[in-house]
């Protein structure tokens, strides 16, 4: 008798929750049909960034309840932190509006947040609800094959010109870690919109080379270039690297860290590389809404037609969940105060 009123209890459990599962679910598809939902790229037309963005947006609607349709603007400035700062400010925060920010934006206001200083970015990131990631980063420096610098041993003791965006863009600010923390001799000609103007000038020589330029995004915008020996990787900028890369013999920019702490630095740096090309929305978005969305957005990472896409224009797919990416966040917070002082002041660009 006591075994059968447990099973019956777990029955009426499991109707419980199937059947508040499926109100949720209903709710959720009454809201998006015949919405709209808008996904906003904190960066400029043709990058990286937004390569992902419209590859999500052509295949997420069909798992989203009500099947919203979905389109792709572009705010570019201040390292997506404007696209950020709209997000967190003016944006419904209803469900009907995606940001994809570079992750180097999630970073800097991790940081800042950690400091205690949020004002600066008009915004607070950290309170931002993931959905996910289409891959997992990994950074890289490049040079033209005929810049004068061939290693990056060889940059420790020669100057490279490379292009880069603002303050704030891993461009930007990853090249200038370099030359704090490795001693490198990086000089940066900055103020681009974003990595496809930076690789233009770099095809018309009017800089050398490209840091904390995405190996996907180099991949899928200029494919050709490893083929034809156009360019060669000078260093990875992660600390663990990318297998295909290894098998390369490029070199980590960790193990060129002048001192354990220098290193440390970096390690935190190169942890936003983790959150990849990331989803999020504003607080305050109703959970079955964000529940609804994370699910759908592991799905499309499923599905087959995208992946057939992706593979055909040469983007990597190699999801996280945004429940995993929340965690992240949470252990970057645990981050002592003084290792963030030194990250911040490390990205402080000064010209060899």
């Amino acid at each position: 008798m006591r075994r059968r009123l447990a099973h019956l209890a777990c029955l009426v459990i499991i109707a419980t929750l199937g059947a508040r599962e499926a109100s949720a679910q209903d709710a959720v598809a009454q809201f998006y049909k015949g919405r709209q939902i808008t996904v906003l790229v904190g960066s400029s037309a043709g990058g990286g960034y937004d390569i992902y963005a419209r590859l999500v947006a052509r295949h997420m609607p069909k798992y989203i309840p009500g099947n919203p349709a979905m389109v792709v603007t572009n705010m570019a400035g201040a390292g997506s932190n404007a696209a950020a700062a709209h997000l967190f400010n003016v944006a419904p925060r209803d469900g009907t509006v995606i940001g994809a920010l570079q992750n180097s934006a999630v970073l800097d206001a991790l940081l800042d947040a950690l400091l205690g200083d949020t004002k600066r970015l008009r915004h607070d990131a950290t309170k931002f609800v993931h959905l996910g990631s289409a891959t997992i980063d990994h950074y890289v420096c490049i040079a033209r094959a005929d810049a004068p610098v061939k290693s990056f041993k060889e940059l420790l003791t020669h100057e490279l010109l490379i292009g880069a965006s603002q303050p704030g863009t891993s461009t930007r600010d990853f090249p200038a870690m370099l030359n704090n923390l490795t001693g490198s001799k990086i000089r940066l000609v900055s103020g681009y919109p974003g990595t496809r103007e930076i690789t233009l000038a770099i095809e018309k020589d009017e800089v050398k080379g490209l840091c904390g330029f995405s190996w996907s995004s180099l991949k899928a915008q200029r494919p050709d270039w490893l083929k034809s020996g156009f360019i060669r990787v000078l260093v990875q900028e992660h600390d663990k690297g990318n297998p295909d890369i290894n098998k390369m013999g490029v070199p980590l920019a960790v193990d060129f860290a002048t001192t354990p702490e220098n290193r440390q630095v970096m390690e935190l740096i190169y942890s936003s590389e983790t959150f990849g090309r990331p989803y999020m929305m504003a607080p305050d978005v109703p959970g079955e809404r964000v529940a609804a969305l994370r699910k759908a957005f592991m799905a499309t990472m499923r599905d087959q037609d995208l992946l057939a896409e992706a593979q055909r224009i040469g983007v990597v797919i190699d999801p996280i969940s945004g429940e995993a990416l929340q965690a992240l966040a949470e252990k970057v917070f645990a981050t002592p105060p003084a290792v963030v002082e030194r990250a911040k002041q490390a990205m402080e660009y000064r010209a060899p």
